[in-house]
């Protein structure tokens, strides 16, 4: 299967406890402000439809770090914080899980009639991503999220999820107007929709599938629809020959083209709940730590100066500071993001409600001054991550991965650590 990323989501179960879902809604929203702000509406969209960056975006909002439940909390919290803002940031989200993605259609039309935008056209669109994922693309995962991520300029994203109940596995499907295209030859803008169309796709690898969406897929559709036009008598012959001759195990089985599966962007989200050694990259934690509490304090006096803001929270703020800025080559270990507000189940270290709610505090604080032409604040976030960045380029930071999850879970109490058994 052709994809631009792809990694292992075990299945939880369970719900987002209210105290981490609140604060889960405020994070994400100002991150998306701040990319819209600073990259503009399509940049924020094309982050959505990077599986890397979305499973980093959650990471660091407190959720479990590999859980497939990273899908509908980040949507949901995004649906609840951008909706009631949509003229102001000009971002809309539609759809959701279960009943509340069959409602996108419905969703899309209303939200048409209140702007110039193509309603149906969006619809179509939803509908044929949805189509594709659930039927062209036959890997054993069945729908059953659908987001729909609209702006006032007509662009779209679509993050959606599959389940195979039996493998207790989940696999995320992303999608950007921006990058669909059409193949040689085309007539119908549909089309594209049938030609390699996602920007990511997030899931547990499964070995061969049915993807009717590869580019060399196009004879096979062919040959589908030829079929589909036969006298239903003659396909009944050839199913009676083929099941004489030993079933479909005797057909020739060709073996895919050298790189099929392994091309673009991957990330394993491995079954296990801990953040481990080898899940982080310890170079890049080394230089945020170095950020946090080794730098000259003047290097962010701005931020310093905000009261009760200390090393920890910088910290977060710098980890928050590469989801916004980062380049897409950082998010190749989304673990490393749980370092800065911890994780609902425990792993890295609970959920810091103290650090969390400074850093809102100042991210919220920092956006609001830059609205009205005082970008110190936001200047100084930016400046975290080039700095982190700087010293790992020209140092050896390696984290002491043990002495760090020590440290915060000695301090847990001390900063409101809390999980979902609290």
């Amino acid at each position: 299967m052709q994809r631009s990323g792809h990694a292992d989501l075990p299945l939880h179960t369970g719900t987002v406890p209210k105290w981490l879902a609140d604060r889960m809604m405020v994070t994400g929203t100002l991150i998306i402000e701040s990319l819209v702000m600073n990259y503009g509406r399509k940049e924020a969209l094309v982050r959505l439809s990077d599986p890397l960056w979305f499973q980093s975006f959650g990471a660091v909002m407190g959720m479990d770090w590999h859980s497939s439940g990273i899908t509908t909390s980040v949507m949901y919290a995004l649906k609840r914080g951008l909706n009631p803002r949509a003229r102001d940031l000009g971002i809309c989200v539609c759809g959701g899980r279960g009943k509340y993605s069959r409602r996108t259609p419905d969703e899309l039309r209303m939200l048409a009639e209140i702007s110039s935008l193509d309603g149906d056209s969006l619809i179509k669109a939803s509908r044929l991503s949805a189509k594709v994922d659930n039927t062209a693309v036959q890997d054993g995962f069945q729908l059953y999220q659908h987001n729909f991520i609209v702006t006032c300029d007509g662009d779209w994203a679509v993050v959606q999820q599959g389940m195979n109940v039996d493998k207790r596995a989940a696999r995320r499907y992303h999608w950007c107007s921006d990058n669909l295209r059409l193949f040689a030859g085309s007539t119908s803008p549909s089309d594209c929709f049938l030609n390699e169309p996602h920007t990511g796709v997030t899931g547990e690898n499964k070995g061969s599938i049915l993807n009717l969406t590869a580019a060399d897929a196009d004879k096979t559709r062919n040959s589908i629809l030829a079929i589909a036009k036969e006298e239903p008598s003659r396909i009944l012959k050839e199913c009676e020959l083929i099941v004489e001759k030993g079933g479909l195990d005797s057909l020739k089985k060709v073996p895919p083209a050298d790189g099929t599966n392994n091309s673009g962007r991957v990330a394993v989200m491995p079954a296990h709940h801990e953040v481990r050694k080898e899940d982080v990259n310890l170079k890049r934690l080394g230089a945020v730590l170095a950020t946090a509490y080794e730098k000259q304090p003047e290097d962010f006096s701005s931020l310093l100066l905000t009261e009760g803001l200390g090393p920890r929270t910088l910290q977060s703020l710098t980890l928050v500071s590469e989801v916004i800025h980062g380049t897409p080559s950082r998010f190749s270990d989304p673990a490393r993001f749980s370092f800065a507000h911890g994780g609902k189940d425990g792993h890295p270290f609970p959920v810091p409600l103290k650090i969390y709610d400074e850093s809102i505090r100042v991210l919220q604080d920092s956006i609001e001054k830059s609205k009205l032409g005082y970008n110190e604040k936001s200047e100084c976030i930016r400046k975290l991550h080039t700095t982190a960045l700087r010293i790992e380029q020209q140092c050896e930071p390696e984290a002491d991965f043990d002495a760090v999850i020590e440290r915060e879970r000695r301090h847990s109490k001390e900063w409101g650590g809390r999980t979902v058994g609290d």
